[in-house]
Parts: structure tokens; sequence; C-alpha cells
């Protein structure tokens, strides 16, 4: 569509319709008739989106007058335009962003070229399988779901450094083994230490579904069919690639043992023993005084940066031009035929002068609801919250401005059957309901202002209509994008504690079956628990309100950081079988095991904080936020996991202590 004289005609007409279609779905009461019609609706609304693309229309004036003018972009159809446009670059950054920085990871810690190709090639073919894999489901991608290349990238390289870190220590360690039998003793006991870590985070990934937020539901159910496909090409594909590249006799690989970092992080957590508890018992206690400091409240303008153009949009229109979030409030008149009272028996006279209109419009605008519909709008009207109202009333006024004196019930019917039906669906219909018998006021809140308390003003409204303005419960209903996302706000701490709740104890009895102990079990999950409470406190004391992105950050942070608990706790056991000493079983974990655990961290850190280049601000306090959480998830893997094992002796006492 060019910007011509037409199309300004038809841009605000057709924003409007999209608008009105989904409040008036919105207000529908089936469930199944809501989800067909959504549905519809949704891809009428992109449609008209892509119609009238900001890119080529309000934003090629702003560029073309731009220096002569202040022109602003807001409003609900613009936040949804780029959020979509946000949600297309997001993918494409994190993977490609990803993607290169597994290369750079890979190198690193191998430092040859066919050993960087193979997992590559493995954590690519996923990648790809999972993505058409949606495409065949039909599963759309949304702001929450939009980094799960990155997380599957992430997750898979993480598997095919231990297989492959695994299999180049036991061609080292016993160089007699064909490459055969190193692949397959690899795959071996890899397979059950990563059939573990992938429970754990489905599990995780599984607690999302009980949030009960739709895209995060989504996103949960999502990340699990990815973990799966992620382990089959792990355990199917990757040792392929290893037995046609590799060779018997391959020497030149990066050294993998003897690592400064992990040897450090050995001898500190032999020798500091009342360091780590006490640290640890500081952390804790941070974490509650933080946690109690979450909050929910957030708004549309917090989610964009303060230099783009919708930000800039939304602001001026918050303050000078009537506020951003649409709130509606309904009034509900009772359904019975109200003849006109004994000041306007005039109007029967003028009924039998109409017999063609419709029955109901004649007597229907009463003065009574015209007064109930002026009550409340000036209620409204009087709250500091609220920017601008509209209803009926605001149109009635104007009429009796016009009359200079206050209409009566036939003059409003009159004035009613008289006005144009063109005009009357523009400014008419969208406020008045003559066939059930209702009527709707539209208000717009300061989304912007610091003080705002969305949960209290919706409390504030309902009860002061009751009490203050003498409404029966049953005689109006709230409704509208406030009410959406002030339900989606409040519905977060409800699932933020309920899903915690299922992935600590789905985590534990995972741990369970795996070592048949309630102690190890115990040992397992405390560090990876530390690790999402400390983060969560952190948010808390910083004052970050939760949203649908920062809400999955604890029960990611476990599902993900519980691997490395189970590939340390379950090589400890391994090699303390041989050794039976737990300080020299420690070296030789840190020095093995914990290397792979290191650089998979690093790169899962550095992995996540790659989400800091998008211009959606939940999406940059997720990647900073798991990234903190997986630092130290790493660090409590390798100081006070191990520290708790040689205190609690889960594998029983140890030959000759030293």
């Amino acid at each position: 569509m060019s910007w011509n004289e037409d199309s300004r005609v038809k841009l605000p007409a057709l924003l409007h319709a999209c608008k009105l279609g989904y409040e008036y779905i919105s207000l529908r009461n089936t469930s199944n008739e809501i989800d067909t019609e959504t549905n519809i609706f949704k891809d009428i609304f992109l449609k008209s989106i892509k119609k009238i693309n900001p890119s080529k229309t309000e934003r090629d004036v702003i560029n073309k007058y731009g220096q002569n003018a202040k022109i602003y972009l807001g409003g609900i159809p613009m936040i949804a335009d780029d959020m979509m446009s946000y949600i297309k670059n997001d993918i494409a950054v994190f993977g490609v962003g990803v993607f290169i920085f597994i290369i750079l990871t890979l190198w690193f810690i191998f430092r040859k070229l066919k050993w960087v190709i193979m997992p590559l090639l493995g954590c690519a073919t996923s990648v790809i399988i999972m993505i058409g894999l949606l495409g065949l489901i039909g599963w759309k991608v949304t702001v929450i779901s939009s980094n799960f290349i990155a997380l599957m990238l992430i997750l898979n390289m993480a598997m095919n450094i231990h297989v492959t870190v695994r299999f180049i220590q036991l061609k080292k360690e016993f160089p007699q083994l064909s490459k055969i039998e190193a692949i397959f003793q690899a795959s071996k006991k890899m397979m059950l230490p990563i059939l573990y870590t992938v429970l754990t985070t489905i599990c995780a990934f599984l607690s999302l579904v009980f949030s009960g937020i739709k895209p995060i539901i989504d996103f949960g159910w999502m990340m699990t069919l990815g973990l799966v496909v992620s382990f089959l090409v792990t355990f199917l594909l990757l040792p392929s690639l290893i037995n046609l590249l590799s060779e018997d006799n391959d020497i030149g690989l990066q050294e993998t043992e003897n690592s400064i970092i992990t040897s450090a992080l050995g001898s500190f957590t032999k020798n500091n023993e009342i360091l780590i508890y006490g640290s640890t018992l500081l952390i804790i206690i941070f974490s509650i005084v933080g946690i109690f400091k979450l909050e929910v409240e957030n708004s549309f303008i917090n989610y964009f940066d303060k230099e783009t153009e919708i930000y800039k949009g939304m602001k001026k229109i918050d303050e000078d031009l009537g506020g951003t979030t649409p709130l509606n409030i309904i009034l509900k008149f009772p359904k019975k035929l109200e003849k006109a009272n004994s000041k306007n028996d005039e109007l029967d006279d003028w009924e039998e002068e109409n017999e063609n209109e419709d029955d109901k419009a004649k007597y229907w605008f009463t003065r009574d609801k015209m007064d109930t519909i002026i009550k409340v709008h000036d209620y409204l009207d009087s709250l500091p919250q609220i920017g601008k109202v509209l209803s009926f009333g605001s149109i009635l006024r104007v009429a009796e401005d016009l009359n200079n004196k206050e209409l009566q019930s036939l003059e409003i019917a009159v004035l009613y059957s008289k006005i144009p039906e063109e005009i009357k669906t523009e400014i008419i219909t969208p406020y008045i309901s003559v066939e059930k018998d209702e009527a709707r006021i539209s208000v717009r809140i300061k989304d912007s202002l610091k003080d705002l308390r969305r949960n209290d003003l919706i409390q504030k409204i309902n009860l002061e209509l009751n009490t203050r303005l003498d409404l029966e419960k049953n005689e109006y209903k709230l409704a509208g994008v406030l009410i959406l996302f002030n339900n989606l706000l409040q519905s977060l701490f409800k699932s933020q504690i309920l899903t915690l709740g299922i992935v600590m104890l789905g985590i534990f009895l995972m741990f369970f079956i795996l070592f048949r102990s309630i102690t190890l079990s115990s040992i397992g999950v405390v560090p990876n628990f530390i690790a999402a409470f400390f983060i969560l406190g952190i948010i808390g004391l910083l004052g970050i309100p939760l949203d649908m992105m920062t809400i999955t950050i604890a029960a990611i942070t476990i599902g993900i950081a519980v691997d490395n608990s189970i590939h340390y706790i379950y090589r400890f056991k391994e090699e303390f079988k041989k050794i039976k000493n737990y300080n020299k079983t420690l070296d030789r974990c840190h020095n093995t095991v914990g290397v792979a655990i290191l650089n998979t961290s690093i790169t899962i850190v550095f992995g996540f904080s790659i989400l800091v280049l998008s211009n959606f601000i939940p999406t940059i306090y997720f990647g900073v936020f798991t990234g903190i959480a997986m630092l130290l998830a790493m660090i409590s893997v390798l100081t006070l996991l191990p520290k708790l094992i040689i205190t609690f002796k889960p594998f029983g006492e140890e030959i000759n202590e030293i």
C-alpha cells in the first residue's frame, strides 16, 4: 500500500477494525469459539500489518519529513509489528552468533579442524531436524521461544563435547584400544550420564507446562522435543563421524587434562572448608532476601530500548496523548423491555410514527442509562493513572453542548435513529450494543508512570464501581489488554513457585534413580538449586520485575546446570572404585570430567551472553542472568559439590586417607 490519500483513510480504519475484532473475541464465553476466532483474527491481523508495514508507510514519512517535524510511532499494532521484527532478527542473530562462538570454543578445546567439524556437524544436524519438525507440526515461534535455536546449539554442543573428550581421554589412557573400541567404550560410558542429564533437563523444561501461560507452555514442549532430537543425533551421528574422520593413530590432539583452572579449584576445595560453607550460607541468606523482594509489575514500554522508535512513540503517547495500554469497562444493563417513564409520555406518540424502526432501539436510550454511563466515565476520568476516556457519554455531551441543554430519552432516541449508518458504525457501535444491553467505556492507562501498580488499580476500579457508584457486581466487567497483561503478570508468581517445586522434585527423583542414594541425591541437587535461587535473589534486589522471559531462568538454570552435577558424580563414583581415596579421586575428576564441565559451562555462559545483542529487553535479561547463574552453578559443582562428597562420604570409607 503506497502512502496516499486513500491509504491515510484506510490505515486507521483497518487498525481500528482489527482492534475491535480482538476485543470482541476476548469477550466471548466459549473456549472453542475463542480459539477458532482468535486464529482467524490473528491471520487477518498479521496480513493487515503486512499491508501497512511501517517500514513502507509511516517510517517512509518519518524519513522524509523527520528533519522538519517530530514524528512518533506507537500503539498496540506497532508493538506487535516491532516484536515480530525483533523475533526474526533475534533468531538470525542468536543462531549465527552461537554457531560462530561454538566454532571458536571447539577450536580452543581441540586445536584441530576435524575435531571442530565433527561436533559442529552434530549440532547443525540437530537444529536443522528440529526446525523441520517445528514446520511439520505447525508450531509458531514466539518472543519466548525465539531463542530455542541458541539453546539447542548450546545443549547439543555440551553433549558432543562430553562424548568427544571421553573418546580422546580413552585413546590417551589406553593406546592399545582400536578406534572402533574407543568409540564404543566412550559411547557406552557416556550414554547413561548423558541420558540422565537429558531427562533432568527435560524435567526442567516440562515443568514450564504447569505455568498456565501458553507461550511458556509451548516453549517447554518445544525444548523437550529439541533435547530428544539432540540426544539421538549425539549417539547416532557423532560416533559415525568420529569413526569416519579420525584415525587410529591420531596425534596432536589438544591436551584435555591438567587444566590450571580446574586444578586450582580442586586445591581450593580441599583446603577451604570453612570458606566454602560460609560463602554458601551467605549466598542462601542473600537469595532469600532478594526473593522476597521479587515483583511482577512491568509495562510494554519497558520491553524496548530507550533509543528505539517504538519506545519514543509510546513515551510521547503515554505522556501527552492519553496513555498507551487499553482497558475496557463493559456496563451490563438489565435485559428487559423498558418503556418510557411518566416524564417522557411523548415517546409513545413518537413510536407510533416510526413503526419501521427497531423496537428495542426506540426505548433503549433512557436517561437512567445515560446517567450511569456518564457517572462511570467521570469516575474513570478522575483517576490519575488513566489518560484518555472514551464512551457514548463523550458523544452525548457534545450533543448536549450543541443544544445547550440535557437531552432526555425521546431526544436521544431520535438522535440515534437519525444518524447515518456509516457514522453510527464509527462513533456509536464501538460503545453501545443495543442488542446485548451493554455499553463500553474505553480508557487508556499511562503505562510509563513509575508508581503505577496495575493489579492495585484494577482492584480499586472493581471495588469502587460497586461501593462508590452503587453498581452491582454483575452489572460491569473489566476487559482488554491491561486485564490480559495483568493476569499474565500475576500468574507469574504462582507459576514460578509451582515450576520450581516440580523441577526440584523431578530432579531429586532422577538423582535417586541414577545413584540409589538419598544422601547422594541431596548432595547433587544442592549446588544447582543454590545457583537458581541466587539469580532470583539478584533479580529481586536489583528491582527487576519478573516477566515471561525471566520467569523461566530458574527452571532452565537448574535443568542445564544439573547436567554438570550428574557428570561429576557419575565420574567420581567410577574413579573412586579404583582409587578408594576421596582427595585423590577429586584431583582425578577435576583433571578429566572437570575440564569438560569447565569447557561446556564457559561455552554456555558466553552463548547466553550473545542474547544481549537483542533489542528486546526481556531477552537481554534472560541472557545475562542465565549466564551468571550458569557460571555460579559451574563454580558450585567444582567446589561445593566435591566438598559435600568429601564431608558426607556417600561412596563409603576410603582405604588410605591423606
